[in-house]
């Protein structure tokens, strides 16, 4: 629709012309009608009308419009040993969603970086739901890159789940239901994307929490022992993880490091790449 001085409304809507064309007709015959006021002969004032006409029109037929349902992009959903974090060696179905914005040195997902399929939220659901396991884990890649992941653990939670999520620590977890445990990396040196840390993510920390270093040496192990202390770390989340970079370091070493120094931190392996070789995936 065009006024005066090249004013231009533009409509762009699908299964709409309808509306559009009762719109238009509506208007003209009122305006044909209606000669009397000075209004009425303002060009400005049917443009208005038309819009707010056109408005009411396009809200009335998409009620009558069938919603798609909110999707996620998943790379695999399946069931194993939880592998790492306070909950290592429970039954726990994990639910990988594609994408990551980072490039760790030692990624061993990788193949979740594009691979995927668009799933709708209730189907992951009742995928989930089918295993009738009580703990779930979402992950990745890294799962806050698709916003829907954050109703998608809503709706676990609802459905009495015990609800995980790892997260590299790179994007905001403030937003996350506050009955998900979550589990943040705070990315050492080795891992080439510490410039990444977002560290506004430390205040939102709770009891229910666990942050996470992987460490590949010497110099991650004395980065993380700093931030630790810079943080507060032991007393703001319940659980200070420290995990070897697999084949990179002997694990040894880092429990040496850790006891002389006396760190409340907890240390573990990925207990998956010794049950299953570490190339294996879906476990």
């Amino acid at each position: 629709m065009k006024g005066p001085g090249g004013l231009r409304a533009e409509i762009r809507s699908d299964g709409f012309s309808t509306a559009v064309g009762i719109v238009v007709l509506s208007t003209s015959v009122a305006r044909d009608s209606c000669r009397k006021c000075q209004r009425c002969q303002d060009p400005n004032f049917w443009l208005l009308m038309s819009l707010i006409l056109l408005a009411k029109a396009c809200n009335v037929q998409s009620a009558f419009v069938e919603k798609k349902p909110a999707t996620l992009t998943i790379n695999e959903i399946y069931r194993s040993i939880q592998g790492e974090s306070t909950w290592a060696g429970l039954p726990c179905v994990f639910v990988r969603l594609t994408f990551c914005d980072l490039r760790c040195t030692y990624c061993d997902t990788a193949y979740a970086f594009y691979a995927g399929a668009k799933v709708p939220l209730p189907e992951i659901v009742q995928r989930v739901l089918a295993f009738d396991c009580p703990l779930v884990e979402i992950t990745g890649g890294e799962p806050l890159l698709q916003r829907n992941v954050l109703p998608l653990m809503t709706e676990l939670c609802n459905r009495g789940k015990t609800v995980l999520i790892e997260t590299s620590g790179a994007h905001d977890i403030s937003e996350i239901d506050p009955r998900v445990h979550r589990i943040m990396d705070l990315k050492t040196p080795g891992s080439g994307e510490s410039e990444r840390n977002r560290y506004e993510n430390i205040a939102h920390l709770t009891a229910r929490d666990e942050v996470k270093f992987v460490i590949g040496s010497r110099e991650d192990y004395l980065w993380s022992k700093q931030k630790i202390a810079e943080f507060d770390l032991i007393s703001r989340c319940g659980t200070v993880l420290f995990s070897p970079i697999f084949d990179r370091i002997d694990p040894r070493e880092i429990v040496e490091w850790l006891l002389e120094d006396n760190l409340k931190v907890r240390f573990q392996l990925q207990m998956h790449k010794f049950i299953w070789t570490p190339e294996t995936k879906g476990v």
